[in-house]
């Protein structure tokens, strides 16, 4: 006998063959011990117990939902590997004799007729000033932090993607904003790209874009101060 709309038939509404007196406290229905998931307060039915943790996953937050789901793919290999990459980079560079910075930075002199090295747009990313280790330590936990999250979101592949052409576009915007003599080394580029994809979805999941708006407007104020040596153009 069933008890949907509440009152206690004597019952479990489940197993009719067992006596009860329990109602649930959300729907009143009659049930059995083996019925019974403590709640807040008193029990609930299996289909109000359903119910209940349906209403908690609509409820949350989906940009939250997509991180934490994304956490669970595996670690992110692809920013290990370009963290990894980039210090050891940097360490060479730190070598004496071996011309590792000289190899590697970029100036828009590299693609134009005069030397025609289109590849320092990309091998600039992974050089960084040795007079400045600050350089390499901020991009490097900028990186650290977004990565995590964006690979995770993105796949590996898209993500790598993502990185080395935000890195390229750093390198274009000093060819076209800038002295052609202007000597440019630094993931910068690549890391303001970063951020702004992750704005971009941030924004179409629904989640909040104040404080990322705030570390981006200051991030890009910096590169116009006087005598920091920052390449605006390539985070511009």
């Amino acid at each position: 006998m069933s008890d949907a709309a509440g009152g206690s038939t004597g019952v479990c509404y489940r197993h009719p063959d067992r006596q009860s007196f329990v109602l649930c406290q959300r729907c009143g229905r009659t049930i059995c011990g083996e019925c019974q998931t403590p709640g807040a307060v008193g029990v609930i039915c299996p289909e109000c117990m359903r119910e209940q943790r349906a209403e908690a996953l609509r409820t949350k937050p989906a940009f939250l939902t997509r991180v934490r789901s994304a956490g669970g793919r595996g670690a992110p290999v692809v920013t290990y590997t370009l963290i990894a990459v980039t210090v050891a980079i940097y360490v060479l560079q730190l070598i004496p004799g071996l011309g590792i910075t000289d190899r590697l930075y970029f100036t828009p002199l590299a693609v134009s007729d005069i030397h025609m090295e289109p590849w320092r747009l990309l091998t600039s990313v992974f050089v960084h000033s040795t007079s400045l280790i600050f350089h390499v330590l901020l991009n490097m936990y900028t990186l650290w932090i977004f990565g995590q999250l964006l690979e995770g979101l993105l796949g590996r592949w898209r993500f790598l993607a993502l990185y080395l052409i935000a890195g390229l576009g750093g390198s274009v915007g000093v060819v076209w904003l800038s002295d052609p003599n202007t000597a440019v080394v630094g993931a910068s580029g690549a890391i303001f790209g970063l951020m702004g994809a992750f704005l971009v979805i941030q924004r179409r999941l629904g989640g909040q874009t104040n404080q990322l708006l705030v570390l981006l407007g200051i991030n890009l104020i910096i590169g116009f101060v006087p005598g920091w040596n920052i390449a605006w153009q390539a985070h511009l």
